[in-house]
């Protein structure tokens, strides 16, 4: 009776050491090794299709400070290319799906005069009500025009009472934006200082800081109030597993 016992933990073990080294050898079909990511991410197609995406974001950032009360100071950019992960049996996340993918995230820093926070929240509502603009926040806005009417002392807090100085317009899925509170008793909530870069590894990885000496703070000390326009992550280039690519 012992010994049938033994034998059967025997053949137990050796079936389940079998499975898990069929699982792991199958963990490994698919996965894109590093070799593949940096020539697929330094392919021509991938460079048009990240250089287009960077421009079309840059020319927003430019219409912005063009049409707007706010001034320029700093613009950040992040982009990095990962690679397909190995097939899975029993967790599908879809990053088995591809064999590279890229994203590119963009945050545009604006600095303001805080005892001109209405007019200059107004003049991006203006220059978002005119046809064709790069701006997605307009008069039609009903949330954006009570906070403009907060900042001139005309109504309360714009989420309702108790709710505090608002700080956020947001265009799902595409722009975000946010400032610093200026005029709220205690403790107020202030745009983040920049995270370090990392040191980058084109294509692959990127990180610009531009211009690379300023920082939140010091749009803080020169204008008194930091406004961030925050971008979506833009996939701009994918390559599936069967090949077939996607830009934008």
């Amino acid at each position: 009776m012992v010994g049938h016992r033994r034998r059967t933990r025997a053949i137990l073990g050796v079936v389940c050491s079998a499975a898990l080294l069929a699982v792991s050898a199958c963990s490994q079909d698919g996965a894109t090794s590093p070799k593949t990511v940096r020539e697929l991410a330094g392919s021509a197609e991938a460079a048009q299709a990240r250089k287009q995406a960077e421009q079309e974001i840059r020319e927003t950032i430019t219409y912005w400070d063009a049409h707007t009360a706010l001034s320029l100071g700093l613009v950040t950019v992040d982009d990095s290319c990962v690679g397909g992960q190995a097939r899975e049996w029993f967790s599908v996340d879809g990053d088995d799906q591809y064999k590279i993918h890229c994203t590119m995230y963009v945050n545009a820093y604006f600095g303001a005069d805080p005892d001109h926070a209405a007019d200059t929240i107004d003049s991006i509502l203006t220059a978002g009500d005119h046809r064709g603009s790069r701006i997605p926040f307009g008069h039609d806005f009903f949330y954006a025009t009570k906070v403009v009417d907060y900042y001139r002392g005309k109504t309360g807090d714009p989420q309702g009472p108790g709710t505090g100085e608002p700080n956020e317009l947001f265009s799902a899925p595409t722009i975000t934006l946010d400032w610093d509170q200026v005029r709220q008793d205690g403790k107020r909530q202030r745009i983040e200082e920049l995270p370090a870069c990392s040191p980058g590894d084109p294509p692959v990885q990127r990180c610009l800081r531009e211009p690379a000496s300023t920082s939140v703070t010091n749009l803080r000390d020169q204008y008194g109030m930091v406004f961030k326009l925050a971008f979506s992550g833009n996939n701009y280039f994918t390559v599936s597993q069967d090949g077939r690519t996607v830009s934008g």
